[in-house]
């Protein structure tokens, strides 16, 4: 980099690349002479082919077209502009943390399906198999009868740390441990499964215990961040969401001049594409998944606590909407609305939104009205 700089001593230096994140481009972020272009890989396919139909590649052939590509449409194409620090490290961790919460989920179902093999009663007496007393529960009693011979003070003490029973709840689930019947007698499979699942609660265990870190450091690093007050009470979003929509907008204000580019970046605007009287809507595929993914599980969560949110959600089905299509279609609406606050630095409040769509006389306050009775009489 010290070569480039001495051939190149003034103004900054183009580079463009395959990529918007990774080793490479995080190592040229430290250069402020740099302008970094990312090019989606797709991009670069559709114009090498324009040039070379047989489908030949080589790196140096691609290295001209991405010059051509920076050197031409110049003034249609944007240097990447990196987020701050503290936001980076809000996406990175809270990245980790859903692909962990993904590995939870597996080993849950995993170890779930194992059980229903030979010790279904393990699923009620562990209690939420997520949860750090069912992978104690099934380390000391794998199986039916390690539970049905330990001791009443060893299960009592077991209880009382990790559920909160009355001394008849206790009574009752006591005698349920004491009467079952295994579902099989079949001794390899029942020793072979309880050492699966000791081996698969001691990984969910392992599990849960990055999710609790991760969580912490998490909700320390938000508490500091620029955007906590402004996403921080969003209906729906709560500790998990409300970090991820911050790294969805970003810490840079004049990255994206209009909702409609967050829109069609994330994913969540449909592609419409038409040829003679051929008309196809579709959604792309080619988009930041967790982003996307951030968006349509904010606007899921946001069903509960908003009431509009609920009505849009609900109006959709009536259309015909699937439970996909119209938590997407709610959660276009919802960018919209969160990209004002973002670019105002304005928190979001409910109520001076459903001021608004009264004032509008918009068909969806209609739908508010109607199931803001609906709920009122139960």
């Amino acid at each position: 980099m010290g070569q480039l700089r001495a051939r190149f001593r003034q103004g900054k230096i183009a580079l463009a690349l395959e990529q918007s994140r990774g080793a490479v481009i995080y190592a040229l972020m430290n250069y402020d002479f740099l302008l970094l272009y990312p090019i989606p890989p797709k991009t670069l396919a559709r114009y090498r082919e324009a040039f070379a139909t047989s489908g030949a590649k080589s790196d140096p052939t691609d290295a001209d077209l991405l010059l051509e590509l920076v050197r031409t449409p110049a003034d249609r194409l944007r240097a990447w502009q990196p987020d701050d620090a503290p936001t980076r490290q809000v996406r990175l961790l809270s990245e980790y943390r859903r692909k962990t919460v993904g590995g939870r989920t597996r080993l849950t179902n995993q170890l779930g399906a194992l059980l229903k093999t030979y010790f279904p009663q393990a699923l009620e007496w562990a209690g939420d198999l997520r949860q750090p007393a069912a992978g104690d529960f099934l380390r000391a009693w794998p199986r039916l009868g390690a539970v049905q011979q330990a001791p009443r003070a060893q299960r009592q003490r077991f209880y009382d740390r990790h559920r909160r029973l009355s001394t008849e709840e206790r009574e009752h689930l006591f005698g349920q441990i004491d009467q079952a019947r295994p579902l099989t007698e079949d001794q390899a499979l029942v020793e072979a499964s309880a050492l699966m699942a000791q081996g698969l609660a001691e990984q969910l265990s392992a599990v849960i215990r990055v999710i609790t870190r991760l969580d912490a450091e998490l909700a320390k690093l938000f508490a500091q961040h620029p955007d906590h007050d402004l996403l921080e009470g969003l209906p729906g979003a709560g500790e998990a969401l409300a970090p991820r929509l911050a790294t969805a907008f970003g810490s840079q204000r004049d990255r994206h001049a209009s909702a409609e580019e967050i829109q069609k970046f994330s994913g969540i605007a449909p592609v419409t594409e038409k040829s003679g009287k051929s008309k196809w809507v579709h959604w792309r595929r080619a988009c930041p998944k967790f982003v996307r993914q951030t968006f349509h599980e904010f606007a899921a969560a946001s069903c509960q606590k908003s009431l509009w949110a609920r009505a849009y959600y609900q109006q959709q089905r009536q259309r015909g909407a699937d439970h996909h299509a119209a938590v997407r279609s709610l959660a276009y609406k919802w960018i919209r609305i969160l990209y004002r606050c973002w670019k105002d630095r304005v928190p979001y409040d409910e109520q001076v939104y459903l001021k608004s769509l009264q004032r509008h006389r918009s068909p969806l306050w209609l739908a508010v009205k109607s199931l803001s009775m609906q709920e009122a009489h139960g």
